[in-house]
């Protein structure tokens, strides 16, 4: 079944069980069953053993590990935040210095914060949502909302402004080939890369006018509701600010130091992971000197925060296990073998697109899109003579594309993380502007190539 039409079935079989049941785990657990079952030759014990093997080796990988444990302390963190009054402190002091005063304001916050933060998409997510997260909930912005521009941002940034471990990640897969400026082909992607662009034009459009649209719509009025309800606590500002800017400056130099000073070639999990933790302990230390807390109140908020994020930790463990297991039975291979067709040059973009982004789609990774598709895109570029930062920027596209609409996708597992909100509904109110901004692009690759090339 390796390798054939059949390897479709479990990431479909996932997809319709994530709509249909509206719970990523169901849909990530059954994907991963089938896709084991399908590879034992439907035989139940091996199955069970393979699927075993697979959580196994997600738990075994230092990277996953790390993911894992700043995700779950992510948690922590918010809740501290939050009750020694940390955020309404924040709140406050924006209000105050009239930094956000109304939704446009808002809603340019973690546009902003997003945009600016392009070395590591899990820390520009986590950095916006949890900065802007009690603003959404002042103005009475759905977390939905605030999920898709944070979602909508930190990946096409990363891919667009390829000072990062995206620039560096892709750098090396150019590599190899009768090529005679790598750096230069992977610059000259940013004006081909359609996807990214609509997409950031999109987030800024709906911050800027505060109108959104399909789903997102009614998603609006879930906080209105409930928002004047909260408890007003105020505590210092500094509750919030300090742990948020150790994160960032933190994980800077963390990038730095295991990149041996190249900030791209830095280890992004590793950083994140340390700079959550000293964010953690510095808050802690703070609040207790602050007598704001207890050893008790510290561990009963510390637990509660954790536990609040737990739910969305199985989902990404999930997720890395699943696509492990689909990467394994064939399915990315299948797909590219799309590409085999002889196609006309005017179609090759957009095939590679539209093919890349069901690969990303069907598997939840774009990097793992990429390490397949982009071997098929610079042979093709050599072939036809079209210019190879057109068809590479063609699969980075898709790939961003699939991985943004996918339920299954880490990157909008962390958004829902980052911006607590249910993460079925994150992906139902983003699709709508996913696609047609897919389509947007379809249409401009083909306007290129007839025009240019």
């Amino acid at each position: 079944m390796q390798d054939s039409i059949y390897t479709l079935l479990p990431p479909i079989v996932a997809i319709i069980v994530a709509i249909w049941r509206k719970s990523a785990i169901q849909a990530l657990a059954v994907g991963l069953l089938l896709t084991s079952l399908m590879q034992a030759q439907f035989n139940p014990v091996s199955s069970i053993l393979t699927t075993s093997d697979t959580l196994i080796d997600v738990f075994s990988g230092a990277s996953n590990q790390r993911i894992i444990i700043f995700s779950l302390l992510i948690g922590a963190i918010l809740m501290l935040i939050k009750q020694s009054g940390g955020v309404n402190a924040f709140i406050a002091t924006l209000s105050n210095r009239h930094w956000v005063k109304n939704k446009r304001q808002a809603s340019l916050l973690p546009s902003i914060i997003g945009t600016s933060i392009f070395t590591d998409s899990n820390l520009s997510m986590f950095t916006a949502g949890i900065a802007s997260q009690s603003v959404f909930d002042k103005y009475g912005l759905s977390r939905a909302r605030l999920a898709f521009l944070i979602d909508s941002t930190c990946s096409p940034v990363s891919i667009l402004l390829l000072i990062n471990g995206w620039g560096a990640y892709v750098l090396g897969l150019l590599d190899g080939y009768a090529l005679t400026d790598t750096v230069g082909i992977l610059i000259q992607t940013i004006g081909y890369n359609f996807y990214p662009i609509i997409v950031l034009v999109m987030v800024y459009y709906t911050a800027i006018s505060t109108r959104v649209f399909g789903p997102l719509k009614y998603a609006s009025s879930k906080v209105e509701e409930t928002a004047e309800q909260q408890v007003t606590i105020i505590g210092k500002t500094r509750y919030m600010l300090v742990p948020m800017l150790l994160i960032v400056v933190v994980t800077l130099i963390l990038l730095y130091i295991t990149g041996e000073g190249d900030l791209r070639r830095g280890s992004g999990s590793f950083s994140v992971m340390w700079a959550v933790i000293c964010a953690f302990v510095v808050l802690s230390a703070l609040l207790f000197i602050d007598k704001v807390v207890t050893a008790k109140t510290w561990f009963k908020y510390s637990s509660a925060g954790i536990k609040q994020l737990l739910p969305a930790v199985v989902v990404l463990v999930l997720s890395f296990a699943f696509g492990d297991a689909v990467k394994a039975f064939g399915t990315g291979t299948y797909v590219s073998g799309i590409m085999s067709v002889e196609v006309a040059q005017i179609g090759l973009a957009p095939l590679l697109f539209i093919t890349a982004g069901i690969m990303a789609f069907a598997t939840g990774t774009s990097w793992g899109t990429f390490a397949i598709l982009i071997p098929i895109a610079v042979p093709l570029s050599l072939q036809t003579g079209l210019p190879p930062a057109f068809l590479v920027a063609a699969v980075l596209g898709g790939g961003v594309f699939g991985d943004h609409s996918s339920p299954i996708s880490d990157s909008t597992i962390v958004a829902s993380i980052a911006s607590g909100c249910e993460h079925i509904e994150h992906v139902k109110t983003q699709l709508p502007y996913t696609l047609v901004a897919g389509a947007l692009t379809i249409i401009l690759y083909m306007l290129t190539a007839f025009i240019l090339f």
